[in-house]
């Protein structure tokens, strides 16, 4: 009988943390007006040179944390080169942070044909990504800012091509 009591507890708080994830994650991928702004951090690129996020300040920056070996960054990666080649003449800037080690990064880039910065920010990159809203710390994540350094859109988890539109056209409009 204890064993049956326990099991339903344990049960019940697992359902309690699955619903409180959900909830989360929901919130986590809604559009938003935060002012948070583009963050002046510095990470070595696939080269070694240093690059600021602040060189990119006008465009609309769509920041992405990956890595090689996460099935959904991978898939959402292609989207990425043919949007970048897409509006790259209206500011639309691609950046990636891959939080792992340069040499699988610059393997899969060079392999796939990314066409945006690629930043390394090894393990210590997810940390980057937890005061843009990555509460869980997780890969893919992504964010959205707007010409101006802000934060437009948040999502945890795989961006869809359609998402991106929804959120970057009527940036174009506002510039």
């Amino acid at each position: 009988m204890k064993f049956k009591n326990f099991l339903i507890i344990f049960v019940a708080i697992i359902a309690l943390g699955a619903g409180l994830l959900s909830h989360r994650l929901t919130a986590q991928t809604q559009t938003t007006t935060d002012s948070t702004k583009l963050p002046d951090i510095t990470l070595p690129d696939l080269t070694g040179t240093e690059r600021k996020l602040s060189e990119w300040q006008g465009k609309i920056v769509i920041l992405n944390f990956w890595a090689t070996w996460c099935s959904p960054c991978r898939k959402e990666i292609p989207e990425f080169i043919k949007l970048q080649t897409e509006f790259e003449e209206k500011g639309l800037q691609f950046v990636g942070i891959a939080v792992e080690e340069l040499e699988p990064v610059k393997e899969y880039s060079k392999s796939v044909g990314i066409n945006y910065p690629t930043l390394i920010g090894q393990v210590s990159g997810i940390n980057l990504s937890i005061p843009l809203g990555n509460m869980i710390s997780t890969v893919p994540f992504t964010v959205i800012f707007d010409q101006q350094g802000n934060i437009v859109h948040r999502q945890l988890g795989e961006l869809s091509r359609e998402k991106i539109l929804e959120v970057i056209t009527p940036l174009f409009e506002k510039k």
